[in-house]
C-alpha cells in the first residue's frame, strides 16, 4: 500500500491522542493503529488533513510529545475488517446451502451473526445466530465454513449467562477439542477458559485508563479481580508495588494464576479466594478498586476498612447509574424547549455526591474518626441501554 500519514505518540498514550484526531475529524478510521517496537503507537491520519494538523496545540494539550512519520504497514481497521470477514463468510454459507438444496433468503441473512467476539484462532457467536432448523441439518459442515469465513480454527457458542453465583457463562465449543484461549489488550495477556469465564470487552477504556495511573511504591486492593481485567494493568503499565487481587470463582482464580504467570507480575500479586467481605485485611491500601456492576456497595464497607488510616487514599467505585426519563405527557404539552430535564451527567453527578457522602460516613463509623471525601472524576466506561451507563468514581478519601 501507499505510505500513509500518521502520528507518533507513546503507546501510554495511545487513547488520549486517539480521542483528540477523532474529535477533530482528521482520523483515519478504516486503518488500525500500529504498534510499534519502540514503545510508540501511529495513529492515521487522513492525508487531506496533514497540512490542517495542529501538533503544537496536541502536545500543549496532553503535555506529551508526538510527530507526523509515514508508513506503509498499516492494515484496515477491525471495523473494516469486520466487514470484509462478513461478506466471506455470507459467500460460503450461500454455497453450503446450494450443496444442501436449501436457497438464501432474506431471513437466512439476518441469522448469520455480524458481530462476535475473537479469542486468538477461536471465534465466539452470539445466541441468536444460527437460529433456523435449516442449519441443524448440516452439524460440523457449518461450523467448519464458519471457521474458514471468519479466518477461525474454533468455533464456540454463547447460549445465555448461568444463575449461578458467579455468573458463569454458559458456552458450547462447536469446532475444536478444547476452550482455552488468549486474548492481548494492550500488550497484556490474558489466558481463559471461554466456558468458564468472560472476557469483557467493553471495559478496554478503563483498563487503558488504569495503565496511565502511576502507582509507583503504592499498594492496591482489586475486590473483584476477576481473570485479571484491572488487575494486570495496575501492575504491568502502573506499576504497583503490590495487589491483593480478590476473587471467590474458583475457574476466574485458575486463570488469574496462569496470567500473573504469563506476564511476568505473579511476585508482585496475592491472591485471596472466597466472599471479600471476609477479607481477613486492613489498613494497607492507598487504592482499593470496586469494580463490581450494577452495584458494588456491599464491599463500600471493606473497601472504607482497607484504606490507610494515616493517609488515606482512592476507592475507584464502579455502578451502573441510571438517568430519570423525562415526563412523556408532560414533554408533549408543553412547547418551553428551554424545559430542563436532569442529563445523564448531572445523574452521574448526582450519584457520585452522594456516593461520597456515604462512604464519608462509613470511614468515620469504621474508624472512629473524621474524613474528608472528594471527587477527583467520573468516568463513562459504556452504555448499557439509553440512560443506563457503566461509570466510575475515583473518590479520594484522606483523614481529616
Amino acid at each position: 500500500m501507499d505510505a500513509v500519514p500518521c502520528v507518533r505518540v507513546s503507546r501510554c498514550h495511545a487513547q488520549q491522542f486517539r480521542k483528540s484526531l477523532e474529535s477533530q475529524g482528521v482520523l483515519d478510521c478504516s486503518l488500525g493503529l500500529l504498534k510499534d517496537s519502540d514503545k510508540t503507537v501511529l495513529l492515521p491520519i487522513l492525508p487531506s488533513c496533514v497540512s490542517q494538523l495542529d501538533l503544537q496545540s496536541l502536545k500543549t494539550s496532553s503535555s506529551n510529545t508526538c510527530e507526523v512519520v509515514w508508513s506503509r504497514e498499516l492494515w484496515p481497521s477491525k471495523k473494516e475488517r469486520g466487514k470484509t470477514s462478513h461478506c466471506k463468510l455470507e459467500k460460503i454459507l450461500r454455497e453450503l446451502l446450494e450443496c444442501h438444496g436449501e436457497k438464501w433468503s432474506e431471513e437466512v441473512r439476518r441469522d448469520i451473526p455480524r458481530n462476535f467476539q475473537r479469542h486468538g484462532d477461536l471465534v465466539l457467536l452470539g445466541d441468536r445466530s444460527f437460529s433456523l432448523p435449516l442449519w441443524k441439518k448440516m452439524d460440523q459442515e457449518l461450523w467448519s465454513a464458519v471457521a474458514s469465513g471468519l479466518g477461525a480454527k474454533r468455533v464456540a457458542k454463547m447460549s445465555r449467562v448461568s444463575s449461578d453465583r458467579f455468573r458463569s457463562p454458559v458456552v458450547a465449543v462447536l469446532l475444536g477439542d478444547h476452550s482455552w484461549v488468549k486474548h492481548v489488550d494492550n500488550g497484556i495477556s490474558y489466558e481463559f477458559d471461554v466456558t468458564k469465564s468472560m472476557f469483557s470487552a467493553g471495559n478496554i477504556t478503563e483498563k487503558l485508563r488504569i495503565a496511565e495511573f502511576n502507582c509507583r511504591e503504592e499498594t492496591v486492593v482489586d475486590l473483584y479481580a476477576g481473570i485479571g481485567y484491572f488487575t494486570l494493568p495496575y501492575l504491568v503499565h502502573a506499576s504497583a508495588s503490590h495487589v491483593h487481587a480478590c476473587e471467590w470463582n474458583p475457574d476466574a482464580v485458575e486463570a488469574l494464576r496462569k496470567n500473573l504467570e504469563a506476564n511476568g507480575v505473579s511476585d508482585r500479586c496475592t491472591i485471596h479466594q472466597g466472599d471479600n467481605r471476609q477479607l481477613a485485611l486492613c489498613d494497607l491500601a492507598d487504592r482499593v478498586n470496586i469494580g463490581l456492576i450494577p452495584s458494588s456497595e456491599d464491599s463500600w464497607p471493606v473497601a472504607c476498612r482497607l484504606l490507610k488510616r494515616t493517609t488515606g487514599g482512592i476507592l475507584h467505585i464502579h455502578h451502573n447509574v441510571t438517568s430519570p426519563l423525562p415526563n412523556r405527557a408532560v414533554s408533549a404539552v408543553t412547547s418551553n424547549a428551554d424545559a430542563q430535564f436532569p442529563t445523564d451527567r448531572e445523574a452521574w453527578q448526582a450519584w457520585a455526591s452522594d456516593t461520597a457522602n456515604r462512604i464519608t460516613s462509613l470511614l468515620k463509623d469504621i474508624t472512629g474518626a473524621a474524613w474528608v471525601t472528594n471527587i477527583q472524576h467520573i468516568e463513562r466506561v459504556k452504555s448499557y441501554a439509553p440512560h443506563v451507563h457503566h461509570v466510575v468514581l475515583d473518590l479520594e478519601c484522606r483523614p481529616y
